[in-house]
């Protein structure tokens, strides 16, 4: 029996997910890619620009973050490939995909950039967690998986920050 075809005469993709389910799937990990990405561009950023009595904290952790943030996007990307669906990679796309505000023009004061980076994480954990009711329902446990691996970075990450500005 001959495989069914997808268009440009690629075999079609039968790993017991639906084509609906796999698109649903695919748009919601494009938007945690585009907001990863974004994350990570601002993280970096901070990282070249933080100054004052905290910058050597500061700098060291925000390079490991960014460092975190960077090895993330091809394992999203990548899942994005095996549901059958082109990655988003642009700026413009990431930028109407992303949930995430990008890095102010002006390099903020320290404890500004935290709390800044604070709502990028949360803002990516609820992107991440958004998608698990899709996940679940067309019983795919590799997107489960990689989502319950980001929300934990990103849920820890959120409250290290978080504990950087209490008093």
């Amino acid at each position: 029996m001959a495989k069914k075809k997808a268009a440009g005469g690629a075999p079609a993709i039968n790993i017991g997910i639906s084509d609906k389910d796999r698109a649903a799937i695919t748009a919601g990990l494009s938007k945690l890619l585009a907001d990863t990405y974004t994350l990570y561009l601002t993280t970096h950023n901070f990282h070249w620009n933080v100054t004052g009595p905290m910058f050597n904290t500061l700098h060291t952790m925000f390079m490991t973050q960014y460092t975190e943030l960077w090895n993330a996007v091809d394992p999203i990307a990548e899942r994005i490939r095996s549901l059958g669906h082109p990655a988003p990679g642009s700026y413009a796309q990431f930028g109407a995909l992303a949930s995430v505000a990008d890095a102010p023009a002006t390099p903020p004061k320290a404890l500004e950039m935290v709390k800044i980076l604070v709502e990028g994480h949360e803002a990516v954990a609820r992107t991440a967690r958004s998608i698990f009711p899709l996940a679940d329902a067309a019983g795919d446990e590799p997107t489960a998986d990689l989502l319950t691996q980001r929300l934990t970075v990103h849920e820890q990450t959120a409250w290290m920050l978080r504990s950087l500005l209490e008093e």
